[in-house]
């Protein structure tokens, strides 16, 4: 049997070699699948070389970042014994250093920046927000009419007590989600976690009413009067943006006060005034402004979707996997955290499943008309896997971006697909897994979890017919030229 270590050690040194050595470097990290090491110089990469190892599934250059794709779980491992190994610096532990400090890298764009924030943000919380959407989804099968008009728990009296707990065990983490991201997002940005929820704390205060009883007039806003300004006050479930943005500020003025005050009351007076200067900046500043971005984010979404209708579904779902190519996709998870939060509901993730699905039509294509080669079949069935499991990096960047027409040919299917979601009105309670497992978190309104499996088949199925009649009209071309030639 190999030794794990010897084996991502051998690795290290052939992904070191291969980017022009680690004075390359500047920093590494990962996401779910991917190894990712922001560099210097990208011209120095060898991809060739890099796409032959064998832990390495795809390679992708976006601007200054060099993205290894290793598949989930494993680029955990992987990372772990290549940051220790080669002395590279890990970002996550970097980000506990100043601001000045991380400005001062090199060739990175506060884009790249932003992506990999919201993406350690939503890594570090999405195991709870997974959870509950999928105890959420249990709670559905148990309560559904589904059984001769009754639901299980109605035939089966004695799971009544286990529902009840499984639904307070998935309410209270969707609940309290800003207190959670606030929490995630303030260790991001190099502050003391335990501040991020006292923050959420005073978000979420019970002492407070809500936005949406002011809003109806079933409560009354907390009047703050200061010198005259009279400060509306209520609580801000729900509202994620203002979380990712009070959890930045925390951590810069928690910083600033420990590295200020003396040492003697340091203790005692950064914490305080953390919260103090926080909470004023929250109710006065913050929160309104983050919560007309929320609701701008949300209305627009929701705008876009009524307006352009089933064409506005087959663009979103024939691109998406476009953009998880740049690495983008991963802001996505702001977005659905708000529009459940706000609405409930979440309407593209079942989008993001049905394009995920079109790819793997086009591996299955692929691996059809590469029938005959053993190395494509053994690509083809892990590539397919992966993407079963709600993970495309190993099939886009290890077939379908190599050989394009599979990439199509995926897209068509996606586009297929998402217009079967809209019309069936397939929506998700949470978000953070497609493919087979997002099944436990499709809504079960109009027959939901029959159309999600309805929806993904049809991408597939399209994914596999159309990359197969695209490939055909590539052959026919390459050899229409050939003969011309």
């Amino acid at each position: 049997m190999v030794d794990k270590k010897q084996q991502y050690d051998a690795f290290s040194d052939d992904v070191l070699k291969s980017i022009g050595g680690k004075d390359n470097a500047i920093e590494a990290f990962h996401c779910a699948t991917r190894l990712r090491i922001n560099l210097r110089d990208t011209e120095k990469v060898d991809k060739e070389t890099l796409e032959g190892l064998d832990l390495v599934k795809g390679v992708n250059i976006n601007r200054n970042q060099l993205q290894l794709i290793i598949g989930p779980g494993l680029v955990d491992e992987v990372t772990d014994e290549f940051i220790e190994y080669t002395g590279i610096t890990d970002l996550q532990a970097q980000t506990n250093n100043t601001a000045s400090d991380l400005d001062k890298k090199e060739n990175v764009s506060w884009l790249s920046h932003f992506i990999d924030d919201l993406t350690g943000v939503f890594t570090e919380i999405l195991p709870g927000i997974l959870a509950a959407g999928i105890l959420i989804g249990l709670n559905n099968l148990l309560t559904q009419k589904i059984v001769g008009n009754q639901s299980i728990v109605s035939v089966i009296p004695g799971l009544n007590g286990i529902s009840t707990i499984v639904s307070y065990g998935s309410s209270g983490i969707f609940a309290l989600l800003p207190l959670l991201v606030v929490y995630s997002a303030t260790k991001r940005y190099g502050g003391r976690p335990v501040m991020g929820l006292a923050m959420g704390a005073v978000m979420m205060s019970a002492s407070l009413p809500s936005l949406s009883d002011v809003s109806t007039g079933a409560s009354k806003a907390v009047i703050a009067d200061i010198f005259g300004w009279q400060l509306s006050l209520y609580s801000f479930g729900g509202q994620i943006i203002v979380a990712l943005i009070m959890g930045w500020i925390i951590a810069k003025i928690d910083n600033y006060f420990q590295k200020h005050l003396p040492g003697v009351i340091q203790f005692v007076l950064a914490p305080m005034l953390t919260i103090l200067f926080s909470s004023f900046i929250l109710f006065m500043v913050v929160g309104p402004i983050g919560m007309s971005l929320s609701s701008l984010v949300t209305d627009s979404l929701v705008w876009m979707s009524t307006t352009f209708g089933i064409v506005g579904y087959m663009i979103f779902g024939g691109i998406q996997q476009l953009i998880v190519i740049t690495g983008l996709h991963n802001m996505f998870g702001a977005v659905e955290a708000q529009l459940i939060a706000t609405k409930g509901t979440d309407f593209l993730n079942p989008l993001f499943s049905v394009a995920l699905m079109g790819q793997g039509g086009g591996v299955l294509a692929y691996m059809f008309l590469n029938r005959h080669d053993a190395k494509a079949k053994e690509i083809g069935l892990s590539s397919f896997f992966s993407i079963l499991f709600g993970i495309s990096e190993p099939a886009l960047f290890g077939i379908n971006i190599k050989y394009r027409y599979p990439l199509i040919g995926g897209c068509f299917g996606g586009a297929i697909g998402a217009a079967y979601v809209y019309l069936t009105k397939l929506t998700a309670i949470s978000f953070g897994t497609t493919g087979l497992p997002g099944i436990a978190i499709a809504s079960p309104n109009n027959n939901g979890y029959v159309n999600y499996l309805i929806a993904n088949l049809i991408g597939m199925v399209s994914g596999l017919i159309i990359t197969l009649l695209v490939a055909k009209f590539v052959r026919k071309y390459h050899t229409t030229n050939a003969a011309k030639q």
